[in-house]
């Protein structure tokens, strides 16, 4: 049986080409307008949904320059927590303005919540999905509440290990929940592709019987088109209008060309894995012709000696398959065969009288 679920109608899972997602974060700037371009940039380049942050500095971290609350390296090198969760993210008052957006648009939207305040938020906006962040993941609680609302979960694992995994997966599948795709994920900003160990998509799926994906983080659209491949259901990444107009996450996320880029190659890849199969494409019916065969190349006498003066392997393919050369070195005509003509068993003498 396949594993899927749906998220406003769309099938997610084996059968079904890669749903994507674009990760807004905290590239709209501060600008509301900026999100809403976002949307329809998102929409224009192919995603599937949208998906935005929900959280406050308050119900993210708390505001405190002790150790552990200043980022040491990195693309965020030198800041605050609480400062850089400030300056990136989506106010609570732009939500209904954005879905609402975003229905009009029509593309699907859901956020990341970071605690239960967020969860009851989305509920009242009718939130069709929940996707739980790389660093939020081994909160189950907070994992079990967004779960039991029956919404479809989407899990990334950066930072995870296989029990974490499992725990997470256990956690959601208590509560009933059976609507979950986990995405394989290398937190770090930018990650880079050498560490994407991307078999592990595979085995994420096999391992744990989950739909399974990516959330990545890497320049350019090489490893999320890889990805899909190895069975690659859903695929997040993040996006951008320009990254030029910088923001905390515009480093490593797509222009909309780009994306729209990774939209195209991602379905040529999907369309490209089919099944095994060693039959004759219908497209290549009209190239068989141009296959070797037996010809002769110079005049051949009747009752002359076929040898490797006279006949070659050559295309196109309307004679002998070359597999018979050797069988007719040593051969007569049984005919003239003028050169340039294909050979057939009726023209060779095979068996002796």
């Amino acid at each position: 049986m396949k594993k899927t679920f749906k998220i406003k109608g769309r099938p997610i899972g084996e059968g079904h080409a890669p749903y994507l997602i674009a990760e807004m974060s905290g590239n709209h700037n501060n600008d509301i307008n900026r999100a809403f371009a976002i949307i329809k940039a998102a929409r224009e380049a192919g995603a599937n949904a949208v998906k935005l942050q929900t959280y406050t500095p308050d119900t993210i971290t708390m505001d405190h320059d002790g150790e552990g609350f200043v980022i040491k390296e990195g693309l965020w090198k030198g800041r605050n927590l609480y400062e850089l969760y400030k300056e990136a993210m989506t106010p609570w008052e732009w939500h209904g303005e954005l879905f609402e957006y975003a229905r009009k648009q029509d593309i699907s939207i859901f956020s990341s919540p970071f605690d239960r305040s967020a969860v009851d938020l989305l509920e009242d906006l009718n939130a069709p999905a929940y996707k739980i962040a790389s660093f939020e993941m081994t909160d189950l609680p907070l994992v079990r509440y967004a779960a039991e609302t029956g919404k479809p979960m989407i899990i990334s694992t950066g930072l995870a290990s296989h029990e974490e995994i499992s725990e997470v997966i256990d956690t959601v599948r208590a509560t009933g929940n059976e609507q979950l795709a986990i995405l394989h994920c290398v937190s770090a900003y930018p990650s880079d592709p050498k560490e994407a160990n991307l078999a592990t998509i595979p085995d994420i799926a096999q391992s744990f019987g989950v739909i399974a994906g990516l959330s990545d983080h890497s320049h350019g659209i090489a490893v999320p088109v890889a990805s899909v491949a190895l069975g690659s259901a859903v695929i997040e990444k993040h996006m951008t209008l320009a990254r030029k107009d910088g923001g905390v996450d515009s480093a490593f996320s797509l222009e909309p060309n780009e994306f729209r880029d990774m939209t195209e190659a991602c379905k040529i890849a999907y369309d490209a894995i089919g099944t095994a199969d060693y039959s004759l494409k219908e497209s290549e019916k009209k190239s068989l012709i141009y296959r070797r065969s037996l010809y002769a190349v110079a005049d051949i006498k009747k009752g002359e000696i076929i040898t490797d003066d006279n006949m070659r392997s050559i295309r196109p393919a309307y004679g002998l398959k070359p597999k018979y050369y050797d069988s007719l070195i040593g051969k007569k005509a049984l005919e003239d065969i003028p050169r340039g003509t294909p050979l057939s068993w009726e023209m060779i003498k095979t068996e002796e009288e």
